[in-house]
């Protein structure tokens, strides 16, 4: 405790004796950083992250340019996850890469667990609580399984409203580009929105969607009495759509499609989310063509007829 204690003094006082020159230093180590990643062919996503990391190390007291001060300073981050110390050391790995540093990364193990599944029921509510523009990206994501930031970057000649096909043809972390069939209503939702430019939801940035949902999710989960849907963020629709697709194909490469994966090893945790039972279905029926074509576009599949009517369901 007391080499502890020693360690994080003297990293306390490095922070607090930094010069405008270290600081300058440092300031001019980055912007290099974030230019080789840049031509290295990294996602905006990726130098965004790990500009931001190497950022808090220096902050934090760290010297960027010592490798055992970097390791110092994550191993004193108590607050941080095991996640995040994965992140800081894969961007100080690369940094050090970068700068012909030689060091040993520490070991961290990113501890990974099952993502929250709401009911669909709730995510309708939650949806219908919310403004129009917040109202149609989670729609979107519901029905996709996108990635905000695959959402946001939307543009006009992607989405096909005759035919109610989206294309996402700028995906996020290696991901593959895919196409989407969307529902009527789905569809009306976007149609509505003001084109003020080439993106479907100008200017929003995932930081400024995700700022006002939040206050839209309190606002809901206040009025609809349901605490539940405080946990819902905009990955979680990702997680339910991935579940629901995997619960009703028991596909993997059908769900690692839609998903955009890569390797299907990021698509294996569907198999060890929600098992939905059986009897956890919404009914409906149809005695015509177009009500079995509407029920079949808002998700519902068809079961059997009796007597001239048809049965169908949907997994709640």
């Amino acid at each position: 405790m007391k080499n502890l204690a020693e360690v994080e003094t003297r990293i306390e006082k490095r922070a607090a004796g930094a010069t405008e020159k270290d600081n300058a230093t440092v300031k001019g180590k980055i912007v290099e950083f974030a230019w080789k990643l840049m031509r290295e062919g990294c996602s905006q996503k990726t130098i965004e992250n790990y500009v931001k990391m190497i950022k808090w190390l220096h902050k934090r007291g760290a010297n960027i340019l010592d490798p055992e001060s970097v390791k110092d300073t994550i191993a004193l981050q108590r607050r941080w996850s095991n996640a995040t110390k994965c992140l800081a050391v894969a961007a100080y790995q690369k940094f050090a890469e970068f700068n012909n540093i030689s060091w040993k990364p520490p070991k961290y193990k990113m501890e990974r667990k099952l993502p929250f599944i709401p009911l669909e029921s709730e995510i309708d509510a939650l949806i219908a609580c919310c403004g129009k523009k917040t109202a149609t990206i989670l729609q979107l994501l519901k029905e996709t399984g996108m990635r905000i930031g695959e959402a946001v970057r939307l543009r006009w000649v992607d989405v096909d409203l005759e035919q109610r096909i989206i294309r996402v043809n700028n995906p996020e972390k290696g991901g593959k580009p895919r196409a989407f069939k969307i529902s009527i209503n789905l569809a009306g939702m976007l149609n509505s929105l003001p084109r003020v430019n080439e993106m479907v939801f100008g200017k929003t940035c995932p930081k400024s969607a995700y700022i006002n949902f939040r206050r839209q999710r309190k606002r809901a989960a206040v009025k609809l009495q349901n605490p539940r849907l405080l946990r819902i963020t905009f990955h979680t629709l990702r997680h339910w759509k991935a579940t629901m697709e995997y619960h009703k194909t028991r596909s993997l490469l059908h769900v690692m499609k839609v998903l955009g994966h890569r390797s299907v090893q990021n698509t294996l945790i569907y198999t060890q989310l929600l098992e939905v039972e059986d009897d956890e279905f919404h009914s409906a029926t149809a005695r015509s063509v177009d009500e079995a074509r509407k029920l079949i576009e808002s998700g519902f599949e068809y079961v059997c007829t009796y007597e001239d009517v048809m049965l169908f369901r949907k997994r709640k």
